[in-house]
Formats: C-alpha cells, sequence, structure tokens
C-alpha cells in the first residue's frame, strides 16, 4: 500500500480523513480472500453466539404487566408487586442498532508471528466480526493505532461498509512503530457517545493502558482479544541470535541453546503474562487468548459461547 500525497491534518478534521489510503489490486485479492475464507465461520459458527454475546444486553425497558403464567420469575418487579397485591414483571425489547467498534493494534510487536503475524490474526478476527456485525444489520466501525491513532472508520451499517472497514484493515501500514494502547482507549471513549461493543485487538504489550481500560468497560462492553505468538515465551533452540525489538530497535545477541538463558526469558515472559491477565480481570472485561500457531475459530467460538452463557444467568 502507498499513501496519495502528505498527511495534510486542518484541525478539527476527523483521523480517518487526514489520511488517504491508495488500495492496491493486492490489497482486494486479500480481502475477497478473507471473505470466502471466513464465510463459513460467520455463517455457521458465529451466527448464535454473535446474537447471544453482543446482542445479550442490548436492551431497553418497555414496560410493566401483569405476570402471566410461563414468565420467568427473575424478571418479576417485587416494587410494583407489593404496591399491587399479585406479581407484575417487566419487559424488555431488543435495541433497534447496536454499535461494534474494532480497536486494533498494529505496532511493531504486532508485526511478529509464525505461521501468520500476531497483525495479520487480528485483522481476520476484525473481519470474521466485522462481517458478522453487517449480516445482523449493526452498525461496525475500525480504530487502527500504533503509537498513536492513526486511521479511523467511523460506524455505520451494510455489508459493502463491513468490507470497506475490512479493505482498509487490509490495505494499512502503520507509520508507528510503538504501542500507545491507552491514548487508543481513550479515542475510542471519545468517539463512541452511546453504549457500544468494543473489540480490543491487541498483545497488551504496553504501558499504562488499565485506567482507560476500565474506564471504557465502565460505560460499553468490552472484549480484550489478547493475540500471542508461542515463540515470544519459548525460544526455539537454534543457537545465536541477533534479535531486534520491533518497536524500540533495541538489538541483542542471545544464545538461544544455553539452558539458563531460555530459563530466564521463559520467566520473565509468564510474569508479562501473567500481569496482563491481571489487568484484564481487575478492568472487568471479557477475554478472548488467540495465538498465531493455533486455528482461530474454535477458541473464538469457545470464548463467545462461555461469555454468552454467562449473560444468560
Amino acid at each position: 500500500m502507498t499513501y496519495a500525497g502528505k498527511d495534510r491534518r486542518r484541525p478539527g478534521t476527523s483521523r480517518g480523513r487526514a489520511r488517504r489510503l491508495i488500495v492496491t489490486p493486492e490489497a482486494l485479492r486479500q480481502v475477497k480472500g478473507i471473505e470466502l475464507r471466513t464465510r463459513r465461520l460467520v455463517n455457521s459458527l458465529l451466527t448464535g453466539e454473535y446474537r447471544s454475546v453482543f446482542r445479550g444486553q442490548g436492551i431497553e425497558f418497555a414496560e410493566v404487566r401483569a405476570y402471566q403464567q410461563g414468565d420467568d420469575f427473575r424478571s418479576i418487579d417485587w416494587n410494583v408487586s407489593a404496591r399491587m397485591g399479585h406479581p407484575f414483571v417487566k419487559t424488555y425489547h431488543e435495541e433497534r442498532e447496536v454499535t461494534l467498534l474494532l480497536v486494533v493494534d498494529q505496532s511493531g510487536s504486532l508485526q511478529f508471528g509464525r505461521p501468520y503475524t500476531k497483525a495479520g490474526l487480528a485483522v481476520e478476527v476484525a473481519a470474521v466480526l466485522a462481517l458478522a456485525a453487517a449480516r445482523h444489520n449493526d452498525r461496525v466501525g475500525a480504530l487502527i493505532f500504533a503509537d498513536t491513532v492513526e486511521f479511523v472508520v467511523r460506524p455505520a451499517k451494510g455489508r459493502p461498509h463491513a468490507l470497506r472497514v475490512i479493505r482498509d484493515l487490509v490495505a494499512f501500514r502503520p507509520r508507528g512503530r510503538g504501542t500507545n494502547l491507552g491514548e487508543a482507549l481513550r479515542y475510542a471513549a471519545k468517539l463512541l457517545r452511546h453504549h457500544s461493543i468494543v473489540v480490543v485487538l491487541s498483545d497488551f504489550r504496553a504501558e499504562g493502558w488499565e485506567d482507560p481500560l476500565g474506564r471504557l468497560a465502565a460505560r460499553h462492553d468490552v472484549v480484550a482479544v489478547t493475540v500471542d505468538d508461542g515463540r515470544e515465551v519459548e525460544l526455539p533452540d537454534v543457537g545465536w541470535v541477533d534479535m531486534e525489538d520491533a518497536e524500540t530497535g533495541r538489538r541483542v545477541v542471545l544464545d538461544t541453546s544455553h539452558g539458563p538463558t531460555r530459563t530466564r526469558v521463559r520467566v520473565a515472559a509468564e510474569r508479562q503474562l501473567q500481569e496482563r491477565a491481571r489487568k484484564l480481570v481487575q478492568a472487568r472485561v471479557d477475554r478472548v487468548a488467540l495465538h498465531t500457531n493455533v486455528p482461530y475459530a474454535v477458541p473464538l467460538r469457545r470464548a463467545f459461547a462461555e461469555r454468552a452463557r454467562r449473560l444468560k444467568r
């Protein structure tokens, strides 16, 4: 992908318009490939789970009416029932419109992985969710970031718009290499005026994101999709390796055949993953754990099914 002209952002101009993307024929072929590859998952695997998960709390209070045989006793309005002398239940109707915002990390640390990069996996999972949203006539948008928010597709309805979201995700190449997840979450909070579903796809290898995530989750329904590669924890035994940090450029030479070195790397990586898990639990967000070397359909469906069961309790 190439960029047309300079980034001439004017005051008040949205980030989505401040940066023009020229979509190449190769990018369009990738979009078509993703659509074909994920069609079965969207049609067969996620149809029910999407409605249960993303519509589970998308309801509004309608009215109170007299209890009828077969009504769920959990919906009884005890205050009204006490005043009227016989049971009444609350009724709800499903919101006509749900907004899904995909917050997609494309920083340097995501440009790693095998057989797919973490960035590529994040884009493909985002594509599945975008197509599922379009299938249910929901609004879907995307916010793409690295060391700053670089591109925004504002939420809208329709399959053509969902394909546009996927096209921009595929065509996008970040200018920055670092990760500023906190800024992306704060931007998302300002962008969304009504209660929405926010799916954050990232490896969460950054600092200072836990407070913005917690504040976002207090107003919206947030799902964290963590994307990892197994070699970040368990170094392959390939002898001396010249390694470079994809975000800072810092380089180090390691002997991956040295047992104690491999152990230190594994312990440090596991500690980092445990700290990330603790922060996600503290922020009270749901989590879907994906790995580049494991097909994502099964863990994605399993995580959504578990969330759907929990919302029904």
